[in-house]
């Protein structure tokens, strides 16, 4: 474009190549990695690979997996970092998000509280993804799952009354339950990050005339524990009820019911 032409059109050089720029700009690709830090802002600057699931519009992703897509996004880009196995955050709210959890300071006690009640949460969602009623004991209702009281995310309180009350009274303290339509128990976990797992059996066996499942939650690295404790004589009549289930075993179920669920809804 000739300088005078350009000039009698109020347009100078410098305005066309902005104007250039400024399409260049418009045409740039917002990135895969970009779409799950903005999921993440939006969020509170933090979220679970379940909440990214729903999250994350993979639309225009060209890829028949974009959970193990976000799964790499996460652990190799330097814009995020872990908090529990399967929850992430920004590095740019750590500040924030940490002193949200209160784990801004080191303190073993308020770091094992949020670690039993984010998996005690984890379970909680994961039986109402399933269509079940769930519940918590009275002692954790208040206590958090990320920033949500456990008591508004169960939805059995109080407990049913669906045996004897010295039975109710043992039941009432496990960690979760999961109760069928007819308020019925069918499945009771217990979060094992350091307590003891015999605690925890002596539960199970005081409630194993129920027709119902027996988990226990805890790390991977307390397996052989629990197998060594479980072949004990004295729970023989249990030991094929209950089974164990380990932190990466919950994270991905959560992580799949999240999926499944977005797929029912495009239905």
């Amino acid at each position: 474009m000739g300088g005078a032409y350009a000039k009698r059109l109020g347009v100078t050089d410098k305005s066309v190549t902005f104007a250039s720029m400024k399409q260049a700009d418009q045409k740039k690709k917002i990135t895969q990695r970009d779409q799950v830090a903005e999921a993440m802002r939006s969020n509170g600057g933090y979220a679970t690979f379940g909440q990214l699931n729903q999250l994350v519009d993979f639309s225009d992703w060209k890829t028949g997996t974009p959970q193990a897509s976000i799964r790499r996004i996460v652990q190799d880009d330097d814009r995020f970092f872990r908090i529990q196995p399967g929850l992430w955050a920004l590095k740019e709210s750590e500040d924030d998000v940490l002193r949200k959890f209160q784990l801004k300071e080191p303190n073993a006690e308020r770091e094992e509280v949020f670690t039993h009640s984010y998996y005690q949460g984890l379970v909680v969602e994961i039986g109402n993804l399933k269509g079940l009623r769930t519940y918590v004991p009275p002692q954790d209702k208040n206590r958090k799952f990320l920033e949500k009281p456990l008591c508004e995310m169960a939805t059995v309180e109080p407990i049913y009354e669906f045996t004897y009350r010295e039975i109710l009274e043992r039941a009432r303290t496990v960690d979760v339950i999961w109760f069928n339509e007819r308020r019925l128990p069918s499945s009771f976990f217990e979060i094992e990050h350091t307590t003891d797992i015999q605690n925890s059996l002596g539960k199970f066996f005081d409630l194993q005339d129920f027709f119902a499942s027996f988990r226990i939650v805890a790390d991977k690295s307390r397996k052989n524990q629990f197998e060594s404790i479980i072949s004990r004589a004295i729970y023989k009549d249990i030991r094929k009820r209950v089974g164990f289930v380990s932190y990466d075993e919950i994270i991905r179920q959560h992580e799949n019911l999240y999926r499944l669920s977005r797929i029912e809804n495009l239905i």
